[in-house]
């Protein structure tokens, strides 16, 4: 019997040794993912709910700033500003991951399936990254010159007699503001879906092709859904940022465009944090319900 029990727990020893060692490995990730963000969102929840006034913070119990938020958004005959606010940063996200979508999709798959050398593709996907050299500021600046009254392409459509007046809408605009966001993101929609194509065994699309399917049924009945995962990531990473953004819709839009990352800024900026976290928060469970439809289409742990 003794032996018996000596065998059970040399045998159960390695067992609890590996476990241990892999709670050790994973205690530094856990403990970054804690401190830098499972705090900070408690700490902005708590906030949240305090009260507060033009000199102060109080740490009072107080649902006046979900209250505020909310305000005169209970009419059915008029949309409150808050549901506006939502509405146009919605429709910016909306338009801004079709777009990005397409872009990253085509590059991807050109890089994927028509570049033949793993060299060639290499320096083309660096070029990608070009534009990740310089700040996000840089790059969005770079723009005033060539959209502005009297920049490049409005000088260009003068000088061919494309309009008689420059076009206004070009700079400080919604066009304006998604054509940043399409140039700041779609890299982080290329990259996931990059990387799911180049995991698809090249002999299916062969088999497609020697089944008589043209090119766009291997995209659509090939390509496109083994690429799911990468598109779901990648949605994610643009959804995300363009939901929080408020540097892109401040300098593109003149500042005169509204969004809900801009509205925290300001009350941030005012020193209005209660307000500020409360919006954080309304903002954070709107993007997580996001993400939660997106991560229906496909299990990406799963996938992964």
């Amino acid at each position: 019997m003794a032996t018996v029990d000596y065998l059970r727990q040399a045998k159960d020893t390695p067992v609890r040794r590996w476990r241990a060692s892999a709670w050790l490995q994973a205690m530094p990730l856990a403990l970054t993912f804690v401190l830098f963000f499972i705090v900070p969102l408690v700490i902005t929840l708590i906030v949240s709910f305090w009260d507060f006034n033009e000199y102060q913070i109080i740490p009072a119990f107080t649902l006046k700033n979900y209250a505020a938020i909310f305000d005169g958004c209970s009419s059915l005959t008029d949309v409150c500003m808050t549901f506006k606010t939502y509405g146009s940063t919605l429709k910016f996200c909306a338009i801004v991951w079709a777009v990005t979508l397409v872009l990253g999709f085509t590059i991807a798959y050109f890089l994927a399936f028509h570049v033949r050398t793993t060299a060639m593709q290499t320096v083309l996907f660096l070029v990608c990254t070009i534009p990740f050299w310089t700040s996000n500021v840089i790059r969005m600046i770079s723009w005033i010159p060539l959209l502005g009254r009297n920049g490049l392409v409005n000088q260009a459509l003068m000088t061919t007699h494309l309009v008689a007046r420059p076009v206004d809408w070009l700079l400080y605009s919604s066009f304006s503001v998604v054509l940043a966001f399409v140039h700041l993101y779609t890299f982080f929609m290329i990259v996931p879906i990059f990387n799911a194509m180049m995991r698809i065994d090249r002999a299916l699309l062969e088999a497609a092709r020697d089944g008589g399917a043209s090119g766009w049924q291997v995209i659509r009945d090939v390509v496109l859904p083994l690429s799911r995962t990468g598109i779901v990531i990648g949605s994610i990473f643009v959804v995300t940022i363009v939901m929080g953004d408020f540097l892109t819709v401040g300098v593109m839009g003149g500042q005169q465009i509204a969004s809900v990352g801009k509205i925290i800024q300001v009350q941030t900026g005012y020193l209005q944090f209660p307000a500020a976290a409360a919006n954080a928060i309304i903002l954070l469970a709107v993007v997580l319900m996001i993400v939660w439809a997106l991560t229906r289409v496909v299990d990406i742990r799963k996938e992964l």
